[in-house]
This record gives C-alpha cells, structure tokens and sequence, in this order.
C-alpha cells in the first residue's frame, strides 16, 4: 500500500469494508477531506471540542457497506458529517455536546410531535424518554445516539425514534385499570397447583381489584410519573437518575418507598375486608408482594 497519513490509516482500519488500498493521490485527497470536514464541524459547534482522531474513528465506523472497491469520497460526502461530529461528541460524554444537542434537536421535538397530531398529554414523557435513551449510558448498552448513521439528518432521525417511543406508549395503554385488574388475577395460581388460592381468586376478586385502585390513589402526581417511567416505560434507575439529574441511589429509594406504599395500602384494605385465616391471608400476601411489580405500570395508566 501506498505511504498514507495517519489519520487516513485510522479511518481505514476502522471501516467496516477492507477497501482496496487507495492511490497516494486517492490517500490525500481523502485525507483533505477529512480534516476539512472536522474543521467545518468545529466551526459549526465551537463548544465541543472532538479530536481529528476521534472524529475519523467514528465516521469510518459508520461508512456504509460497499464493495471493497468502491470510492470512499462519495460516500463521505452522502453523510452529514457535521451531525456526525456533535453525535461522537455525546457518545463520548462530552457536556458541551449533550448541550448542544438538545438545545439544537430535542427542544424542537415538542412541536414536531404536535405537528404530527401526538396526544399532549404523551409528549412531554416521549421528550424525556427520547432524551434518556439517546444520551444517557447503562450497564447494558452505550447510548442509542450512537446508531445515528449520518444517512440523512439528524433531526429526522431523532424525530423516528421518538415516534416509536410514542408508539410503543400508546400499545401500552388499557382502555380501563379494571382490565388491568383482572391481568393481575390471572396471574394467580390455577386450581390444583394451590387450591386455596384459587379459591381467594375467585372469591375476592371484586376487593382485590377494588384495593389495587384505591392504593394506586394514594401514590403522588410525582410518585406516579416515577413509578409510570420505571415499570411501563422500562427506563431503569441509571436512566431515571440522569433523567432527574440525581445520583441512582436517590432514584432507587424512590422507586422502593412508592412500590412499598401501594403494596401496604392494598395490604392494609384486604386485611380490613377479608375474613381469611392467618395463613391464608398471608398466601394471599405473598402473591400480591411478588406479583406487583408486573403490573404496577397497568394499575397506574388510568391515574396518569
């Protein structure tokens, strides 16, 4: 292979194709090309400051699927690589990035998604939840802003996912907490795997259903929206945390004192209303402690 630069010899280990060595002519005008979009993505974010290096490492991983032979200058120039910049600068943490991109992306979603008829009471949680999922790092994955491409813009892009969170709320939603009630009575054991159960579900269905209400109204606008977020809207406590600006300890002693109230409160009424023997009662107790945590996010979606 010809003597490139070193900057030309990152972005081609970094592809996902093995391109044909390119020319010293073919290597320079790439490496033109590069530095030059840096600098242009500089000045059009002066805030974030992204090395040449990390910049050419995250383009190339990007660089779409092409036969080895194929020139490499046509597809940069197909990708938004200014948006790339500001995209490598939140995968990588950078603060000055993350302000950036929400100051020039997610505060315009409230008006897009209105634009495209999202009910208002969703869209302030689909802003959240977008934020969360494109920015903020779990043990699990890195932040989902790092499957921008750059094929198209940005803003589209962000404008998809958010859709699809708002989709995926609205499959969410029951027509009726009753329903949801019932979900949870079928999640009892059947006859013959705990007979005496099976008795209680069918006896006590209306004051179980009617318990869960009543300890679900007892929970705070804020507890509800915490406990909505975690359970129906999956974002764990590392995501909660960042979206609250709290460290996950304080997210997690949240989330253990609301859950721990709906389940006292249910606890509280059945024992007031059912005349059950001890160890009956505390059977009963056990489903509820071990089954509430499926379907707290059902009984909450009519209070919200």
């Amino acid at each position: 292979m010809e003597q490139v630069s070193e900057h030309v010899a990152t972005f081609l280990k970094h592809t996902q194709v093995r391109f044909v060595p390119p020319t010293e002519v073919e290597a320079a005008s790439l490496d033109a090309l590069l530095l030059s979009a840096w600098e242009e993505a500089r000045a059009q974010w002066p805030t974030v400051k992204l090395s040449l290096n990390q910049f050419v490492i995250h383009v190339a991983e990007r660089l779409p699927k092409v036969s080895p032979d194929s020139p490499i200058a046509p597809l940069l120039k197909m990708l938004s690589l200014a948006e790339l910049y500001l995209t490598c600068g939140c995968l990588q943490g950078l603060a000055s990035a993350q302000e950036a991109f929400e100051k020039s992306y997610l505060a315009k979603l409230p008006g897009k998604l209105r634009g495209l008829r999202q009910p208002d009471a969703m869209i302030d949680d689909v802003c959240q939840i977008t934020r969360v999922k494109l920015l903020v790092t779990t043990p699990e994955s890195a932040p989902r802003i790092g499957e921008y491409s750059g094929r198209g813009a940005l803003l589209s892009w962000v404008l998809v996912t958010a859709g699809r969170i708002a989709n995926k709320l609205r499959a969410a939603e029951k027509p009726s907490s009753e329903d949801s009630a019932e979900e949870i009575l079928k999640m009892l054991p059947g006859q013959g795997v705990d007979p005496e159960l099976d008795v209680m579900k069918r006896r006590h269905h209306a004051e179980f259903r009617q318990a869960v209400h009543e300890a679900a109204s007892t929970l705070s606008a804020d507890e509800r929206h915490l406990l909505r977020l975690h359970f129906a809207d999956q974002l764990s406590t590392y995501e909660l945390a960042s979206l609250f600006r709290v460290n996950q300890s304080t997210v997690s002693r949240w989330l253990k004192s609301a859950r721990q109230r709906v389940y006292e409160e249910t606890r509280s009424r059945l024992q007031e209303r059912l005349g059950l023997s001890t160890l009956g009662f505390k059977s009963f107790l056990a489903f509820i402690d071990s089954q509430l945590d499926l379907s707290i996010s059902q009984i909450l979606e009519e209070k919200g």
